[in-house]
C-alpha cells in the first residue's frame, strides 16, 4: 500500500498505526524527499520510500516499480493527478485532504472515469471521523432536523502546513445546507458559545468543511453547520475581526499564501483535540463528544486507518464497492467506535 506524504506528520502516524495492526501489509511511503522517510521505513519494518510529486507528475505513479494495492493521500493532491492515476489503473484510493471544492471535483472525475475501484473521500474533519460520527448518533433519532459540528483548535498542537489550508478560504462566503436548501454563508460567522468533553467553553465560527455537504446528501440532514474555535479565545475574536474589517480578503492574494497561513500555522509540542457534535429531531436532541489527548493530526491519522482498512475489507467487513464513497457510510459505525477507543481516542455519546 502507497502512502502519499507517507513520512509527514499524520502519513507516518498512519503508517505507524497500520504497521501496529497489519504487520505483514507491505507499506510504500511516498514524497519529495524519500531520504527524509529512510529511518521511519526501516522502523516500521517491511517499508519502503519512493519518490513522487504531486505539484509536477503527470503520472505520479508512472516511475514505480509496481502499481500499489491501494493509495492512502495524507497529502494536498492539488490537480487531482493521483486520483485519476487510481482511477485509470483501478486502485482502491483514500483522500483525507481536499476542501469541498474538491470533493466536488474529486466526484466530477469519478463521474468521468468510471471507477473499478472504491474512492474513499475521507476529508471531513478529521479523516471523515466526524461525519461518521454524525452518522452514528443520528441513528437514534427517528427524524432528523439539524446538526452542529463544534471544534476546538488547540494552537499548541503539532500540525503539518495542509493543516490549515482552510485559511485560504476564511474570506469567502460558501455554501452549506440550511433547512434543506444550499445557503451561501459567511466564514467566521454564526458565532456560538459551547462546551467540551475537558470542561472547557468558548466562542465557535463557521468554517467550509466538506461534512456540510456530504451529510445531507448521504444522511438527509437539512441542516449542518460545522464551526470552529480556538483554545486561545482572543485568536478566535481576532479573526473574526480581521473578516469583519476586510483583512481577511486583502490577505486573500497568492502572493500572501505564507503571510495568511502563518496566522494559524504556528505548531508546538502537542495539544488534545476536542470536537462536539450536537443532533435534534423529532422533540429529542443527542450530542457526542469527542477528546483524543494526543491531539489533531493523531485523530486524523486514526480516521484515515478507519478508512483504508474499510476500503480493502480488513476490518472484519467486506471491501467497499467501486466508486465514490464516504466515511458516514460506513455500515457498522460500532467499528469505527471501537477502533478509535483502542487508539486512545475517548467518545462518548448522550442521546436526550
Amino acid at each position: 500500500m502507497l502512502i502519499a506524504g507517507g513520512y509527514g506528520l499524520v502519513g507516518a502516524q498512519a503508517a505507524e498505526l497500520l504497521r501496529e495492526r497489519r504487520p505483514g501489509l507491505p507499506l510504500v511511503l511516498a514524497g519529495r524527499t524519500p531520504a527524509n522517510g529512510g529511518a521511519l521505513a526501516e522502523r516500521l519494518g517491511g517499508a519502503t520510500c519512493v519518490r513522487i510529486d504531486l505539484t509536477e507528475a503527470a503520472d505520479p505513479l508512472g516511475d514505480l516499480a509496481e502499481v500499489p494495492a491501494a493509495i492512502l493521500a495524507t497529502v494536498n493532491d492539488p490537480r487531482g493527478a493521483l486520483l485519476q492515476a487510481a482511477l485509470d489503473r483501478g486502485i482502491p484510493y483514500v483522500d483525507i485532504t481536499r476542501w469541498t471544492a474538491l470533493v466536488r471535483g474529486a466526484l466530477v472525475r469519478c463521474a468521468a472515469t468510471p471507477a473499478h475501484a472504491p474512492v474513499m473521500l475521507a476529508s471531513g474533519w478529521m479523516g471523515g471521523v466526524v461525519p461518521l460520527l454524525a452518522a452514528w448518533a443520528a441513528r437514534d433519532l427517528q427524524t432528523l432536523d439539524r446538526i452542529d459540528i463544534a471544534i476546538r483548535y488547540a494552537l499548541a498542537d503539532r500540525a503539518g502546513p495542509d493543516s490549515v489550508a482552510y485559511m485560504d478560504r476564511l474570506a469567502d462566503r460558501f455554501e452549506t445546507t440550511i433547512d434543506g436548501e444550499p445557503r451561501l454563508v459567511p466564514a467566521l460567522s454564526d458565532a456560538r458559545r459551547v462546551g467540551f468533553a475537558d470542561g472547557s467553553r468558548g466562542r465557535v465560527l463557521r468554517i467550509d468543511t466538506p461534512e456540510q455537504m456530504t451529510l445531507p446528501a448521504v444522511i438527509g440532514a437539512p441542516t449542518v453547520a460545522t464551526r470552529i474555535g480556538f483554545d486561545d479565545q482572543t485568536t478566535t475574536a481576532t479573526l473574526a475581526g480581521l473578516r469583519r474589517l476586510g483583512v481577511l480578503r486583502l490577505l486573500a492574494a497568492e502572493r500572501l499564501t505564507d503571510t495568511r497561513r502563518a496566522l494559524m500555522h504556528r505548531p508546538g509540542e502537542g495539544g488534545p483535540a476536542l470536537v462536539r457534535i450536537d443532533l435534534s429531531g423529532d422533540e429529542r436532541t443527542a450530542t457526542v463528544q469527542v477528546h483524543d489527548p494526543a491531539g489533531q493530526s493523531h485523530l486524523t491519522a486514526v480516521g484515515a486507518v478507519i478508512a483504508i482498512e474499510r476500503v480493502l475489507g480488513l476490518d472484519g467487513g467486506p471491501p467497499e464497492p467501486a466508486g465514490p464513497r464516504f466515511p458516514e457510510q460506513a455500515p457498522d459505525p460500532e467499528a469505527a467506535v471501537a477502533t478509535l477507543a483502542r487508539h486512545g481516542v475517548e467518545v462518548a455519546k448522550r442521546p436526550q
